[in-house]
């Protein structure tokens, strides 16, 4: 196994994930906002991870599995914390959407790369812009500084959770070939 500075930082993104939780139960008034920072803080290190491995060309197999499922866990526990604050059907339907959709498409793209077609379910803008929206969505969630930020966070759930099944039945369309064949 090859140790990297984006594969540190993806390792790195994994050691957060307990620290934002108990941010997230702590008695405190500025606990929220400690929860979101490290949310915030994980999320950044995705991006950086993934652009520093190629900029420097230090993509390595390790990583490549780690990263999705840091990505993976890092939001389902946010989601999870999310459910839990609302308490409400509103939150819990969106949120268990968007782990349903995730689950569903790491096991096709997992199927796919086996039968030799990873390419026909690589991400999409669309994946891109539903990650940008919940990760923005989630920090506003966990923060929760005003109405403002909170609307706002809830507003971005609401888009993410669109998002989440336009580009689940675009990954499903593109396999549909696949997927059908007897």
């Amino acid at each position: 196994m090859q140790f990297n500075i984006p594969t540190l930082l993806t390792l790195f993104r994994i050691v957060l994930i307990p620290f934002f939780v108990l941010a997230f139960y702590l008695p405190f008034s500025w606990a929220p906002f400690l929860c979101a920072f490290i949310f915030w803080f994980a999320a950044i290190t995705d991006w950086f991870d993934g652009f520093l491995a190629r900029r420097w060309n230090q993509s390595t197999r390790f990583g490549a599995f780690l990263d999705p499922v840091a990505d993976k866990v890092m939001v389902v526990v946010a989601l999870v914390l999310v459910v839990q604050h609302y308490h409400a059907w509103w939150v819990t339907l969106p949120a268990a959407t968007m782990i349903a959709r995730e689950i569903i498409i790491s096991a096709l793209r997992e199927w796919m790369a086996e039968i030799g077609k990873r390419s026909s379910v690589a991400v999409s803008w669309i994946g891109k812009a539903k990650t940008m929206a919940q990760m923005l969505a989630l920090i506003g969630m966990l923060w929760r500084p005003n109405m403002w930020i909170e609307y706002t966070g809830i507003g971005l759930f609401f888009i993410a959770a669109v998002l989440t099944f336009w580009s689940m039945f675009q990954y499903l369309a593109a396999a549909r070939g696949d997927l059908l064949e007897p």
